[in-house]
């Protein structure tokens, strides 16, 4: 995720930033599940997507103080 990318990501409303964390994860589980398959050819995408979650998660945190 680009610093612009997480500026905007400071800007959205609450409800939005819950929905792309629950979809995060659901996507998470299925690359998961794929990984085990062996169909993953991208191990870095899970990576990055935990990062874009834990992301997302502390945005949600500040966004509730």
């Amino acid at each position: 995720m680009k610093r612009k990318e997480v500026q905007e990501l400071k800007n959205k409303p609450l409800v939005e930033l819950e929905k792309m964390l629950h979809d995060g994860r659901e996507r998470l589980r299925v690359l998961k599940f794929d990984l085990a398959a062996g169909k993953v050819k991208d191990v870095r995408e899970l990576r990055s997507l935990r990062k874009d979650l834990a992301r997302v998660s502390t945005c949600i945190t500040a966004a509730k103080k």
